[in-house]
Parts: structure tokens; sequence; C-alpha cells
């Protein structure tokens, strides 16, 4: 077995991912916590229900998987990111270059030391990425991504970052703090959101770079039903009202 399902279990996730958007309850979204239990369902693991790095873990082979489900236009958030004397290095930061790295540096052990505490906790040996991606137009895109291993748990590379204050943001109701940008500096993109100044939110828009190509083996590709071909209300309650239907 390993880390990927095989294209077995792909068609298993799909076929499910189907019939849960086939519900009349369905609204163009499907919850992290329902991708969570798909994943344990099809691969035999357990969801965690907590707030650690790995989401879903098979203890007996030492796999782990961080889940995401959102809609293609929504950043995915990594987590809220509470960083040690981030008081100081905040003010650091605003004085210069050297103050900048520090404080982006720190983010990104954040984030490493985050998945190294998952490793340890669970006593992982790989670390996998399940991901689903809802489309407006009912199209769906599942992929599968190993991510690091015991090892070699460091996901990020605090050198490939450099990092800058945004503008503050100002919308007709109030005026939102500004964000610290972290700008991978292969490709100029910005990969990070850090909301230090609010909510502590950080935002990781640089996972779009790990979203498949088209032949990608590890990807899936499918509509969810039209309107049309969901159940009425009527239909799924005349399903829930069967003798063959019991807890």
């Amino acid at each position: 077995m390993s880390i990927f399902s095989t294209p077995e279990q792909l068609k298993k996730i799909q076929r499910i991912l189907y019939k849960y958007a086939s519900l009349p309850f369905y609204n163009d979204s499907i919850p992290g916590a329902v991708m969570e239990g798909v994943i344990a369902h099809v691969r035999g693991g357990t969801v965690l229900n907590i707030y650690d790095f790995v989401d879903v873990i098979e203890q007996e082979r030492g796999y782990g998987w961080q889940v995401k489900s959102t809609k293609s236009s929504t950043p995915v958030t990594w987590k809220r990111a509470k960083i040690p004397n981030s008081q100081q290095l905040i003010l650091a930061s605003r004085e210069g270059t050297k103050g900048l790295e520090n404080l982006g540096n720190a983010i990104i052990h954040f984030c490493n030391q985050h998945i190294r505490e998952s490793f340890a906790l669970y006593r992982l040996e790989q670390l996998g990425y399940s991901r689903l991606i809802v489309y407006p137009d009912r199209a769906i895109v599942y992929f599968e991504k190993q991510l690091c291993s015991k090892e070699q748990p460091d996901l990020f590379d605090p050198n490939n970052f450099s990092w800058r204050w945004a503008s503050p943001k100002v919308t007709t109701k109030k005026e939102q703090l500004p964000a610290l940008h972290g700008i991978h500096k292969l490709t100029n993109q910005k990969w990070w959101a850090w909301h230090g100044l609010g909510e502590n939110q950080l935002h990781f828009s640089g996972e779009k770079n790990w979203w498949p190509s088209h032949n990608d083996p590890h990807a899936i590709r499918f509509n969810l039903p039209s309107a049309a071909e969901k159940l009425s209300i009527e239909e799924f309650l005349e399903i829930l009202d069967r003798d063959d239907f019991s807890s």
C-alpha cells in the first residue's frame, strides 16, 4: 500500500462524492469534515477531529494525510499561526529587511514545526495531501500529493521567500489591517498572507502551485450532478422511510 490511492480507490472516492452531491441538501460545496470521512473510509484510516496538521491517519502503515476541500476561488488556510514573540518580531519587521526576514523565517519555522509535531505524535512515516477543488460549473478535481517523510519532514525552505507588509485595505465599513505577504523568490508569486495584526490566520495561496496537470496519475476530474439529477427532498425522505433503512 502507498500514500497514494490506487485507481480503484480513486474511483471509489469519485463515486461517494457524486452520491453525496446528489443529496437535496448539497449546496455547491463539500465540507472538509465530509472529505476527511471519505478519505478515512476509503483508505481504512481514522479521522482525528482535531487541529493538528494531519487530519486522517492510517496508523498501521504510518500514513497521514492533510485534507482540504474548498471552492476553487477560496484561499486555503494553513491554520491560525500564533508566532512566539510575535509583537517584538512585528515591531522589528517595520525597521527593515532583516526584521522582515526574521518574522518570515519564524512563520516558515512554525509551518515546518507543525508538521514535525504530527510525525512525532502519531508515529508517522509519510505525510500526504488530499485535496478537493470544487469549480462553479460543477467540475471537480481531486488530487493527492506526497508532502514529506519522517526522514525529511521540513516542507518549506525559508530561503525561498522574501517578505513585505501589504498596504491596508479600505472597505466601505472599515479599514482592514494589513497582512504580511511571503513572496516565492523563484516565481515572484505571493505564496503566504499572515494576518498577524488580527486573528493570526495564515493563508497559503502558493498551494495552487500544487494543483495537478491533466495527466497526473494521482488526480481525478469529473462533474457533479446537475440540479435535475439530484434527489428531491421527497425522494430522499422516501429512502429514509424504507423498512430496510435502519440505524
